[in-house]
């Protein structure tokens, strides 16, 4: 295990041995707390999209369901007669230029693992930009009438008008501190100024606010080198099976293998890991199951018998007309201001 997800483990777990990093969060805080009112202040620039932007984000490292959720809402927002788009820093990618607009052949190592698999799963305009005012003008360009801005909660320079934070239900809050002395980037009264908090799964950790249900549902299996789709059961591939996840909690995909009765070695890899022919060379020579995130990653060198568990988030009616009431509020805000 590596000297990072010790670490983390031990943010979530609540490890005594983080103790002495307490006073190093307690100013990681007051930072971040300081640098949201220079913003707030107008004392640092915010450039405001001239449609509406929903951000999704978290206040936690370490992976909470982020993806799912963008593109569930990236399909919903087409269903109500938007044209959405895309904005992502691109973390993991070096593009030869930004911005960089993202479609589902784009070289991975260019765009990063993310923005590509929300291009192949969505089929909307992604721009990946480490400024994402930048990559958000040119969604804007390119004729998209509302933004999602991913993993962007604590990016200020662009201006927003719903925010939605996901938590991950299993891990909550972890041990409630801010970096380095918890897994946290902001301290938890953020979730009271936020407009929703989503929660991945059952909540085993008590909020202090108000949250949505977000359940993540296996919907079928892709096979990485053809594309072709099977069903849930029965299962296309021999058991046992090497699972691997380069995700920010891999044991959240491990353990919804589990469920569906696939057994086998589970590899663990770090967030956004590069992979290459190596990566999937395993003893003994098995079956290969793995997420979205790591298929855009191996498209060109993954053997034969690698599998994608496809996956969609699935929320409650209840938020849907609440968003629709939101962003039915907004655009008629919009048009009295035109």
């Amino acid at each position: 295990m590596s000297l990072a997800q010790r670490w983390l483990d031990a943010a979530y777990g609540g490890s005594a041995w983080l103790t002495p990093l307490y006073p190093l969060g307690g100013l990681y805080r007051y930072l971040m707390r300081r640098r949201a009112q220079r913003y707030h202040e107008g004392h640092k620039p915010v450039w405001q999209a001239p449609v509406p932007v929903i951000v999704v984000g978290n206040i936690t490292l370490g992976g909470t369901g982020k993806s799912p959720l963008v593109a569930w809402l990236s399909r919903w927002l087409i269903q109500q007669g938007f044209s959405p788009g895309i904005v992502t820093r691109g973390y993991g990618g070096k593009a030869p230029h930004y911005p960089l607009l993202v479609s589902p052949a784009t070289d991975p190592q260019h765009s990063g693992d993310e923005p590509l698999m929300l291009a192949q799963q969505t089929g909307v305009p992604v721009a990946a930009d480490p400024q994402r005012a930048r990559g958000a003008e040119l969604l804007v360009r390119q004729g998209c009438d509302i933004l999602i801005s991913d993993d962007g909660l604590q990016h200020l320079a662009l201006g927003r008008d719903i925010e939605l934070v996901v938590v991950d239900g299993a891990r909550g809050l972890g041990n409630q501190r801010c970096l380095p002395a918890g897994p946290l980037r902001e301290a938890p009264a953020r979730l009271s100024s936020v407009d929703a908090v989503i929660v991945n799964g059952e909540l085993q950790h008590p909020l202090a606010v108000a949250s949505v249900a977000m359940q993540l549902v296996p919907q079928r299996w892709r096979q990485v080198a053809s594309g072709r789709h099977y069903p849930l059961q029965p299962l296309p591939f021999a058991l046992p099976v090497h699972g691997l996840a380069g995700i920010g909690n891999p044991q959240r995909f491990f353990n919804t293998l589990r469920e569906l009765g696939v057994a086998g070695e589970m590899h663990p890899l770090a967030d956004h890991q590069p992979f290459d022919e190596q990566t999937l060379q395993f003893t003994p020579p098995r079956p290969v199951v793995m997420t979205a995130k790591d298929a855009v990653k191996c498209q060109a060198f993954a053997p034969p018998d690698s599998w994608v568990l496809e996956v969609e988030a699935q929320l409650p009616q209840a938020f849907e007309d609440w968003l629709a009431n939101r962003l039915s509020a907004l655009t008629q805000r919009g048009c009295t201001d035109g």
